[in-house]
């Protein structure tokens, strides 16, 4: 155990058993306990594998190459559509992970497999993503923001491409576009 990790579960309002079932769950099975993004995350020679995080409605436990397991359970979820190498098993009791102890186990076991093998999910492109009209017409008026846009990390772009896209009316996407037209000019993502 991490004594940097404790605060996490100290504070917890929610969940604060399934976490420490969660928490003896992985340190069994040899990971290193660290804290990363302000959650417990579990690490495999230094690689991360999975971390524990919870919501309103469920805890879980996330893998983060969980796309390359096998999932002969059907319980490995993908957060949203755009996640593409993440996986989740979620959780809304105690006694749910202690009787899904063995699978869980087998699911980490398997993990750590994935990363021995030097295994790597393979990432869409940015360019595999369409990009919204509204943004594309932009893109193609302005020289300098199509420059900056291509300036910008993958992971920038992506961003902002699923940023626009999410909303449903055009006038909402155009919006939206019209707002972050300084920020891609300034080579700034979404959150900077």
């Amino acid at each position: 155990m991490n004594p940097e990790v404790d605060w996490y579960f100290d504070k917890a309002e929610k969940w604060q058993k399934e976490y420490e079932k969660l928490r003896m769950i992985t340190l069994d099975c040899g990971l290193t306990e660290e804290l990363k993004w302000g959650c417990p995350c579990y690490t495999f020679q230094n690689n991360n594998l999975v971390l524990i995080h919870g919501f309103k409605d469920y805890c879980a436990l996330l893998f983060f190459k969980g796309a390359l397991l096998n999932d002969p359970d059907g319980i490995l979820i993908q957060q949203t559509e755009n996640v593409q190498a993440a996986r989740q098993i979620r959780f809304t009791s105690t006694r749910e992970i202690v009787k899904m102890e063995p699978i869980i186990k087998a699911y980490i076991y398997e993990a750590i497999e994935v990363e021995r093998a030097g295994l790597k999910v393979k990432l869409k492109k940015t360019s595999d993503f369409a990009i919204p009209e509204e943004f594309q017409k932009k893109l193609n008026k302005m020289p300098a923001l199509k420059k900056a846009f291509e300036a910008l990390t993958p992971g920038r772009q992506r961003a902002y491409i699923f940023y626009f896209s999410q909303a449903k009316q055009a006038k909402t996407r155009e919006s939206r576009v019209e707002k972050y037209i300084p920020q891609i000019l300034e080579g700034k993502g979404i959150d900077d």
